[in-house]
């Protein structure tokens, strides 16, 4: 009497056979009938599943998954698209300026209207204000040693910041807009050309639209075509 063959799960390592089939990818190759019989842990719920069935499971899951990164590239191209063509206009518009008071209202009406941004100050040495015709307008202000010393606590020495900006701050360094009752935040560049050229103040009543973990490369970027703008349309000196 012939014995019964032993089971198969008593005498074949499990990853000894997944290691053989790895090796033979194509065995399954005209038995198709077997991976019909195969059944698999259901990914969703108890019980089993066809090998197939598990297979498109998977194949579904990858191809919304790629769907998903599709959406977020395209997304963070339209994003910086949009960004680009509201730099593009801002510049512009600072270009076209034809004296200090002019490049103020531009900064203050392109970041309002294009960067939701409702209040900006430039504050400039008297050196670069005191021959022109007429004093400021806001949101130009002249610089003196008390804002001078609050801006470059805010800065802590950086370059550019992103800070919350108290309603005692935005009176101080933003006197000619109405502060708010609660804390706001703010951006503030240095603007420096060989030389201080003064500060640039970006402001909003809001807490959180002006983050500390935000990046601050557009803010000194800005603050690099001001500079030069300023030096650019200042009066030419006498004496």
């Amino acid at each position: 009497m012939s014995q019964a063959a032993p089971e198969p799960r008593k005498t074949l390592d499990p990853d000894v056979v997944a290691q053989w089939l790895a090796r033979h990818p194509d065995f399954f190759v005209g038995r198709e009938g077997l991976l019909q019989q195969l059944r698999v842990p259901h990914p969703e719920a108890r019980g089993a599943t066809s090998l197939l069935e598990r297979l498109v499971h998977d194949l579904r899951g990858r191809a919304e998954q790629a769907e998903n990164r599709l959406e977020q590239l395209l997304e963070s191209a339209r994003h910086n698209e949009a960004q680009y063509r509201r730099t593009r206009e801002l510049v512009l518009a600072l270009l076209e300026a034809e004296d200090g008071d002019a490049l103020g209202q531009a900064l203050a009406t392109q970041f309002s209207e294009r960067f939701q941004t409702p209040a900006l100050a430039l504050w400039c040495p008297a050196s670069l204000t005191d021959d022109e015709p007429t004093p400021p307008q806001a949101p130009r202000q002249v610089l003196d040693d008390h804002a001078t010393r609050r801006l470059n606590a805010l800065l802590d020495g950086r370059t550019s910041r992103c800070v919350r900006l108290t309603p005692g701050d935005w009176k101080r360094l933003l006197p000619h807009a109405p502060a708010p009752e609660q804390a706001g935040s703010c951006a503030l560049a240095r603007l420096t050309l060989g030389e201080p050229m003064g500060y640039l103040v970006l402001a909003s009543p809001a807490p959180d639209h002006f983050r500390a973990s935000m990046d601050t490369l557009f803010t000194e970027y800005v603050g690099d075509v001001v500079a030069r703008l300023l030096v650019r349309l200042a009066p030419a000196r006498h004496g």
